[in-house]
């Protein structure tokens, strides 16, 4: 048997590594979000600060590995085997969740995920235990650190609101202080905020790395604890007068030091302080492993595990390990970007397309702050309310490309920072729980809202977010327990074969969850690419859209068609969803008709207007394809009767000299030869002529009663969607010629 667990341990050990994989994918939005939003420093910079804190961090964990063994149940009540199945089943679930999270590209709690994975599979095993010794329900408090599991969770849940409400309060105070025009105010008190902050962030780094360090004395830490005050004092005024010198002289850009300050800190509080949450349990299940095999050969089903209740020290060399796992997915993990991306683009000053759709509780939430805000202003005195307003009025003088555009300023991401620094000090100097994940994402949406990023053209999209994201936090939670619950019940009653068996099922569903966030995201490559085409040669990145819009129409028409006549349900519903995904990107390119025009703003307006008639245009074909194929794909779903054989020749046909006339515009826009447009117009004409013949026999065949009122509705849907996706295709190139013309002027 010692093989057997000696094996399980093995495979904790190799989860543990693939939840460091996942989890940092998902927790590197705590301490990146404000450093990249803020485009403080080039990405390879903001990285290397936050590596270099990651890997600090990691040696400060060993005070904090007690969670896994003794925070959440009472290990004395368990017996080796019990506590090894607990084990295993909060990891294969941890693994599972928090990759499914990282490919939503959704921020959430590790320390959620893991509390509730164990209090999940702890409540199982007692329940399977106490059934067992035929004893009541009610000795469950026995096996379960109730206390502590509520104390966790009632801390979680405060420290979101108080995150949200303080970070919003002292990015009011900021703003008014400095406004967006900062560069004049921070003359005076850029070096005295510089000082509170950097102090800020001292104490912060004190309070959650040092005083839990591996490598740290006791006597130290005394130290440190009874000399805070004046570490502190001397820091605020160390860091004020050498952060003005510095101004004086080098003229630094005193909020970036403050940004990258804080990324290092809070790099690393999250490896101090979350790393427990990845290799705590498989630590936890190493040293339970070990004082096991020294017992003698005691069986498993009765070896006790009152050891896990005293004081496990970790090994330096394997946190530093940990670390530096850490480090390599921080820098190569895609799904890490995808989650920053979230919450960046929540807090984002500017315009932009909006991630998540209004809700109805949105919408409402929205105009009962209006109302309020309308009754402020009734109240208030007009000086007031006209002096504030001005210190929120945005700065014109800096002016960004589309690219180099930040998301907020580096005040902003300042407070981010010390804020969330600040109260996860003061939460962990109390012993009460929180989420770092939860505190920096409240706390960088209240200062958002604060800073009045959002307004009435984003707000409802805003909130719909933010509650989505909490919501997944709640859905966490109820995951975490249930699955957890499930995995250790299953392999409680069923045998340790099990374990294996969920093993395999964590294996192919984080496959196929990669696979699925590799083909997204070679979607988004392809649009990025667009979007940097579109700032460095507009006409050639329109032309491109209008070539693809064209390809796509023929492709899609003549799979609709085709597939119809010979009964392929499969391909036509594969036309349908790849005329889906046309549609969605003509939507974002209407979406980003703004930034575009605006890069034409030292061209004609008419170039500007042509522009507009062409997106405008791809959409209108998107539609008349959409309404072609819907139809045609009910029909055949609803398995109907099929068109007569005098009706397919003459669709067999129509496909032909539509694929004829698409190939022509193709050829005229790829090889700029607008002189042909006369061609292409009498060739429309000629398919004009070709329907208005079809619908004349159809109006024949239907007087013969040769077909059914349903047969006859479809096929003429079929001749009219056909002429105006002929329509629109040609009003689409006359649009881009213009265009072309206009802007070469």
């Amino acid at each position: 048997m010692e093989q057997f667990y000696l094996i399980l341990v093995v495979v904790l050990f190799a989860l543990a590594i693939s939840d460091l994989v996942v989890g940092v994918s998902n927790d590197a939005v705590n301490f990146l979000n404000s450093a990249i939003g803020s485009k403080a420093a080039p990405k390879w910079i903001i990285f290397a600060v936050a590596s270099v804190g990651v890997l600090v961090g990691s040696t400060f964990s060993s005070g904090m590995m007690e969670v896994a063994r003794k925070g959440i149940f009472h290990p004395d009540m368990f017996f080796f085997a019990e506590i090894m199945i607990i084990f295993m089943a909060v990891m294969i679930t941890d693994v599972i969740l928090l990759d499914l999270f990282n490919t939503l590209g959704l921020p959430t709690s590790t320390t959620v995920s893991i509390v509730f994975e164990l209090l999940g599979a702890a409540v199982a095993v007692s329940v399977v235990k106490i059934n067992q010794a035929g004893q009541s329900i009610a000795e469950l408090h026995k096996y379960i650190n109730s206390e502590k599991a509520l104390a966790i969770i009632t801390g979680i849940l405060l420290s979101v609101f108080i995150a949200f409400i303080v970070g919003a309060l002292v990015q009011y105070i900021a703003r008014i202080i400095f406004s967006f025009k900062h560069h004049k105010t921070l003359k005076y008190y850029g070096s005295a905020f510089g000082g509170v902050a950097i102090s800020a962030m001292t104490f912060f780094m004190i309070i959650k790395g040092a005083k839990g360090a591996s490598f740290m004395s006791e006597t130290t830490v005394e130290f440190l604890k009874t000399n805070m005050v004046n570490i502190l004092l001397y820091s605020f005024i160390g860091w004020t007068v050498i952060l003005q010198l510095l101004y004086w002289v080098f003229k630094i850009d005193i909020p970036k030091v403050i940004v990258l300050v804080g990324t290092f800190g809070l790099a690393m509080a999250f490896a101090g302080n979350d790393l427990v949450n990845f290799i705590g349990v498989p630590l936890a299940g190493f040293s339970s492993f070990k004082a096991w095999a020294a017992s003698g050969g005691m069986s498993a089903d009765t070896f006790e595990m009152g050891m896990l209740s005293g004081a496990v020290p970790t090994p330096t060399y394997m946190l530093a390990i940990a670390g530096f796992i850490m480090i390599i997915t921080l820098i190569t993990s895609r799904k890490a970007h995808g989650v920053v991306a979230t919450s960046v683009d929540l807090s984002r000053q500017s315009e932009g397309e909006e991630r998540f759709a209004s809700s109805a509780f949105s919408r409402a939430m929205v105009r009962s702050t209006m109302s309020i805000n309308k009754g402020l202003r009734k109240v208030l005195p007009s000086f007031i309310i006209n002096s504030l307003d001005k210190r929120f009025e945005p700065n014109t003088e800096e002016q960004y490309n589309a690219k180099d555009r930040p998301a907020f300023d580096k005040i902003r991401a300042s407070v981010n920072l010390v804020v969330a620094g600040i109260l996860i000090s003061i939460g962990t100097s109390y012993k009460l729980p929180l989420s770092t994940t939860y505190v920096t994402f409240m706390v960088a949406m209240g200062t958002s809202l604060a800073d009045r990023a959002w307004d009435r053209e984003s707000a409802v999209y805003r909130i719909s977010g933010v509650f989505t994201v909490i919501g997944g936090w709640f859905m966490t939670a109820l995951v975490a327990f249930t699955v957890a619950c499930f995995i250790a019940w299953i392999i409680s009653i069923s045998g340790n074969f099990m374990i294996f068996v969920f093993v395999i099922i964590a294996i192919i569903m984080v496959g196929r969850t990669y696979l699925l966030f590799k083909k997204r995201a070679k979607e988004d490559a392809e649009e990025e690419e667009e979007e940097i085409e579109l700032s460095e040669q507009i006409i050639e990145k329109t032309k491109k859209q209008v070539l693809n819009t064209i390809i796509n129409a023929n492709q899609v028409y003549s799979i609709s068609i085709d597939s119809f006549i010979k009964e392929n349900r499969t391909h036509l519903k594969e036309s349908l969803d790849l005329n889906k995904k046309f549609l969605k990107k003509v939507k974002k390119a209407k979406d980003k008709v703004f930034p575009t025009i605006q890069t034409l703003q030292q061209e004609s307006m008419e170039s500007g207007h042509c522009y507009v008639q062409i997106v405008d245009y791809q959409r209108e074909v998107s539609h008349s394809l959409k309404f072609l194929i819907d139809p045609l794909y009910k029909h055949l779903d609803n398995n109907h009767k099929p068109f007569i054989e005098i009706q397919l020749e003459e669709m067999t046909d129509l496909i032909s000299q539509v694929d004829d006339f698409f190939n022509l515009t193709l050829h005229l826009v790829k090889e700029d030869q607008y002189e042909k447009f006369d061609e292409m117009l009498t060739q429309k004409e000629a398919l004009t002529d070709k329907l208005t013949q079809l619908e004349k026999k159809q109006i024949k065949r239907i007087k013969g009663k040769d077909v059914s009122t349903r047969n006859s509705l479809l096929f003429f849907n079929v001749i009219k969607e056909t002429k105006n996706l002929i329509l629109h295709s040609i009003n689409l190139i006359k649009s881009q010629r213009d265009f072309v013309e206009l802007s070469k002027r």
